[in-house]
């Protein structure tokens, strides 16, 4: 129940996510939202972990590597993409693509641990990526036969398969606490994304937050970053990443609703129809773990 409570949490807050990278537009630039939002939780962890930072210390020396390699992968690539493609695609699509994170979190848990997949989970995988990709083209049947995909919506697919990838790392976590790795990560994600807002820099693209731009880097570092990150490590903890990674599914419902009721965001026949796939498709996987 517990594990529940956590995952649907954390999807609401993903769903947020969605509206805020869309706010954020014109506010405050997209390496600049990963750096402070990191610096942010670092600071937070900082003073609610430090005890359990100490205790786990020896484990995450260890693992050091492979924690790098997780906050980065996670932390810092998903987000500078998510945000980066927030600037040319809608706050809907964003959320409906993120739905895709289950399925390739399936075929990541069948690439590194062999985990076998029925007919009806790949039947859900062709169904969910058919509703990746109606949203990718724009409901143009047209664009889908050139192949001609939206550039933010292009950048959310390897956003989710790098999370997904994560989602699947998380498995080989070290036995320590989720607050310990979480600090441990969000260094990590905060030293990785500094060579990134300096590349912005030197393109000219970099802007600190306006007054506004402030108000939406404190949300994304208090709910998407702090909060549902250490409720999603919960999560998969107690009931493991294929389980877990299913929850992700909500992120659409959340983004979609969210988006309509605070942006505006039309919501078209292609993104319920996008919609009804990516949920049946997760649906027949969860039903064919039966078989």
């Amino acid at each position: 129940m517990h594990a529940y409570l956590f995952l649907t949490f954390t999807a609401l807050c993903w769903g947020a996510n969605a509206v805020f990278g869309r706010v954020a537009v014109g506010e405050v630039s997209p390496m600049a939202i990963v750096s402070l939002r990191w610096f942010g939780v670092l600071l937070l962890l900082l003073v609610v972990a430090r005890r359990q930072v100490r205790a786990d210390w020896p484990v995450l020396r260890a693992s050091l590597p492979f924690v790098i390699v997780m906050g980065a992968t996670g932390f810092t690539a998903f987000n500078a993409l998510f945000y980066v493609a927030a600037h040319s695609t809608t706050a809907v699509n964003i959320g409906i693509i993120q739905g895709s994170i289950p399925m390739f979190v399936l075929i990541g848990t069948f690439v590194a641990y062999r985990t076998r997949i029925t007919g009806r989970q790949f039947l859900g995988v062709a169904v969910t990526m058919i509703g990746v990709v109606i949203v990718g083209s724009g409901g143009d049947w047209a664009r889908l036969a050139a192949l001609a995909f939206n550039r933010g919506d292009v950048m959310m697919i390897v956003a989710c398969i790098l999370y997904a990838g994560y989602t699947v790392g998380l498995r080989r976590r070290p036995a320590v606490s989720a607050l310990g790795l979480m600090t441990v990560m969000a260094a990590a994600a905060f030293a990785i994304s500094l060579p990134l807002s300096l590349g912005e820099m030197a393109l000219g693209k970099f802007q600190w937050p306006t007054p506004f731009g402030w108000l939406i880097v404190g949300l994304i570092t208090v709910f998407p970053s702090f909060l549902a990150q250490i409720s999603f490590i919960h999560g998969v903890g107690l009931i493991g990443p294929g389980r877990a990674g299913v929850f992700v599914n909500l992120v659409p419902v959340f983004a979609a609703i969210l988006a309509v009721l605070f942006l505006g965001e039309p919501f078209q026949l292609f993104h319920a129809a996008a919609l009804a796939l990516v949920l049946g498709g997760i649906w027949l996987s969860e039903r064919g773990k039966a078989e």
